[in-house]
C-alpha cells in the first residue's frame, strides 16, 4: 500500500497576535472579540459547518467576530489576520449568511408552558400583577448606515442621520423573541409593524396575552394584542400610575438594545460602510449573538435593575371578580378604543392609525 503525503495548502500563522489569543485557552477573548470563549464555542455549535478545505470554519468565525467587534475595514482586518482582503470580504459575508440561517436556533418564541413564567417576569418589572399577562415588549431601534446612492431620503430618519430600522420583541429577561430588520429609517414604526410577519401572520402573542409597546405603536386587540401607555396630557392619578408601571415593564426592550449595542459598540455606534442589504444581516447577527451570549451568562454591561426582592411589598392582588381569561376586553366607544388591562383602563384614539 502506497502512503500518500497530505498536502497542507492552508496553514495558520500562530505568530499573529490575534490568533495567539484564541489558541491560548488561558487568555480572555473578550478584549479582542467582545465575547467569552464559552460564547464563541456555543456559536460554533449552532453553525456546525466544519469543512475539510479552505481556511477552516473556526478561523472564519473568528474573522467575522473580530470584524464585528472592532468595526474595522476589510483591509485592517486582513492585516490583523495576515490574510488577503478579498478573502476577508468573502468570509465576512459568508459567516453573516450562516448566522442568518441559524437564527431560529437562538431567536424563537417561548413555548406555551413557559408563557406564564414570562408574564410573571413582566409583573415583577412593572411591580403590579396586572401585567402578568404581558409576554413581550416591542420596540424599534435605528442602525446607522452609509446611505446608497439611490433613494437616500428613504433612509434619512427623524433623528437626522441615515439608518435602517430593527424591530424587536423581547421577553422579561431581555432575550429577543422576534427580529424584523431592513426598512429605511424614514418609515414610521406603525408601518413597519403592519408589514412584519409577527403582525401579518399573527405569530405572537397567543390569545389571552399581550405585548407592551410605546407611543409609536398602535394600541391593538387584533391580529395581535398590544398595550401602549396613555397619551399626554394625562387625566388623573390612575393614568399616571398606569404609565409608570407600563414604563417599568416595557423598558426591558430598551435595555436589551442597550446591551446589544454596548457589546458591538464599535460597529453599531457608527455608520456601517456596507450595502444596506448586508447591513440587515449584520444587525441580525448582533441580535443572534446577544441571545447566545445571554444564554451563556456573558453580559458586557449589566442593565440597571428594578428594585425587587424581600423588601418590596408584593403586588396587590386582582379584584375577586376579575377573570384573567378576560384580561383583554375591547369595547367600541365612538371614535376611540377601550381596552381593559387588569385594574387599569387604557383609552386610545385610533384616528391616526386608520388606513
Amino acid at each position: 500500500m502506497v502512503e500518500r503525503d497530505v498536502i497542507r495548502y492552508a496553514r495558520l500563522n500562530v505568530r499573529v497576535p490575534v490568533l495567539r489569543v484564541y489558541m491560548d485557552p488561558e487568555q480572555d477573548m473578550r478584549p479582542s472579540f467582545r465575547l467569552t470563549r464559552r460564547s464563541f464555542n456555543a456559536l460554533l455549535a449552532i453553525l456546525n459547518q466544519e469543512r475539510d478545505h479552505g481556511w477552516g470554519h473556526r478561523l472564519e468565525v473568528l474573522i467575522f467576530i473580530y470584524w464585528l467587534a472592532h468595526g474595522t475595514s476589510y483591509r485592517v482586518t486582513a492585516e490583523a489576520f495576515d490574510i488577503p482582503k478579498s478573502t476577508i470580504h468573502r468570509v465576512v459575508h459568508r459567516i453573516g449568511r450562516e448566522i442568518r440561517k441559524a437564527r431560529s436556533k437562538v431567536i424563537f418564541f417561548p413555548s406555551h408552558d413557559t408563557l406564564d413564567e414570562v408574564g410573571r417576569g413582566f409583573g415583577v418589572l412593572a411591580q403590579h400583577c396586572a401585567f402578568n399577562k404581558a409576554v413581550g415588549a416591542i420596540d424599534g431601534c435605528h442602525i446607522r448606515i452609509k446611505p446608497p446612492k439611490h433613494n437616500k431620503p428613504d433612509y434619512f430618519n427623524y433623528k437626522q442621520f441615515y439608518s435602517i430600522q430593527l424591530q424587536a420583541v423581547c421577553d422579561s429577561a431581555g432575550r429577543f423573541l422576534d427580529i424584523f430588520v431592513g426598512y429605511g429609517g424614514s418609515v414610521h414604526d406603525t408601518r413597519i409593524l403592519r408589514n412584519s410577519p409577527i403582525y401579518v401572520q399573527a405569530l405572537y402573542p397567543p390569545p389571552g396575552y399581550f405585548l407592551l409597546g410605546d407611543g409609536g405603536n398602535p394600541c391593538l386587540e387584533g391580529p395581535i394584542a398590544i398595550i401602549t401607555p396613555y397619551r399626554h396630557p394625562l387625566h388623573g392619578r390612575m393614568q399616571e400610575r398606569f404609565n409608570q408601571a407600563h414604563s417599568r415593564a416595557r423598558s426591558i426592550i430598551e435595555r436589551a438594545f442597550g446591551m446589544m449595542k454596548a457589546r458591538w459598540r464599535a460597529t453599531l455606534f457608527k455608520a456601517l460602510e456596507v450595502r444596506p442589504r448586508f447591513c440587515s444581516e449584520v444587525a441580525l447577527a448582533c441580535a443572534v449573538l446577544h441571545n447566545l451570549c445571554l444564554a451563556q451568562g456573558d453580559v458586557v454591561e449589566e442593565p440597571e435593575q428594578q428594585p425587587h426582592g424581600p423588601d418590596l411589598p408584593p403586588p396587590p392582588p386582582p379584584p375577586e371578580d376579575l377573570q384573567w381569561s378576560s384580561i383583554l376586553l375591547s369595547l367600541p366607544l365612538m371614535d376611540h378604543h377601550l381596552i381593559v388591562v387588569g385594574q387599569f383602563v387604557c383609552l386610545h384614539d385610533l384616528e391616526s392609525y386608520v388606513g
